[in-house]
């Protein structure tokens, strides 16, 4: 398809990923003052934010006035809107290449985000990682597609805030998944809780050569070393790190972070539509 309109940043949005992100915005209203702005110019205001991590009172001239982006953007987070187009950008995505729509196996893992002095709830320390701020849980598919993502404070347990996460999917959301791959902390309690609750099982991916370095049969190689399936969930949250909104926590609201991820994740997919 061409290009019918320059771009003038690099978040903005070809005639192929926008033929795949309209249909999932709400259509303009039939009564009432049209609208003065394009849903395209919006959304492409919404990922130029989250990738430059600017604030919303700094967006560019170009945009739309920032009051009406965050109108729009806050209205979007209400009424769920971007939550259900990054949904079903996901199956688009996983079709494009040759998935089924749904996953029947997922990863799970969570990311302490250092905080700033923006205030608001779900805040904490976590003594582990020496950082005040929030955690962010995500449930991301075998190609590291966001399936649910939750912030909460950071002094959370991961077990309590993975149970949070898990429990927020509706009952007909993740029909064919089964399998939960995670690391150590989500072993026992969780483990059960999930096998319980949703009948999912979770399985703990180990080191192939761990046994050979337990009984001094190989040396054990120095530094970090990759995970197998646990890799998937890293690759996603250094994704994520690259939008700039998301380096740390910027938001009040920890449901506006949650959206920020939906909004990153959905200009990641939307480029593989098009491709």
């Amino acid at each position: 398809m061409r290009e019918t309109r320059s771009r003038r940043y690099p978040t903005d949005l070809s005639d192929a990923e926008w033929a795949a992100l309209e249909p999932l915005l709400p259509p303009p209203a039939t009564t009432g003052r049209p609208l003065k702005w394009p849903r395209r110019l919006m959304a492409e205001a919404i990922f130029y934010l989250v990738r430059s991590g600017c604030a919303w009172r700094m967006l560019p001239t170009s945009f739309p006035p920032w009051q009406t982006v965050f109108a729009h953007f806050r209205r979007w987070r209400l009424d769920g809107t971007l939550r259900r187009a990054h949904d079903q950008l996901r199956a688009l995505a996983r079709q494009a290449e040759g998935r089924q729509p749904e996953p029947s196996a997922a990863i799970i893992d969570s990311q302490t985000v250092r905080a700033t002095g923006v205030g608001g709830p779900a805040r904490g320390y976590d003594a582990a990682k020496r950082t005040f701020g929030r955690k962010r849980h995500i449930l991301v598919d075998a190609a590291g597609l966001v399936l649910l993502a939750h912030v909460h404070a950071a002094d959370l347990h991961d077990r309590l805030g993975a149970q949070i996460l898990v429990g927020r999917a509706g009952d007909g959301e993740l029909p064919r998944l089964e399998l939960v791959w995670a690391d150590g902390a989500y072993a026992g309690t969780f483990a059960r809780w999930l096998q319980a609750e949703r009948g999912w099982r979770v399985e703990v991916p180990k080191h192939r050569d761990r046994h050979l370095w337990r009984y001094g049969l190989e040396e054990k190689p120095k530094g970090f070393q990759v995970i197998l399936r646990r890799w998937v969930v890293e690759r996603t949250f250094a994704w994520l790190s690259r939008s700039r909104r998301l380096a740390r926590d910027y938001e009040r609201l920890p449901e506006t972070g949650e959206t920020m991820i939906h909004a990153a994740m959905s200009r990641i997919m939307l480029r593989r539509i098009a491709a």
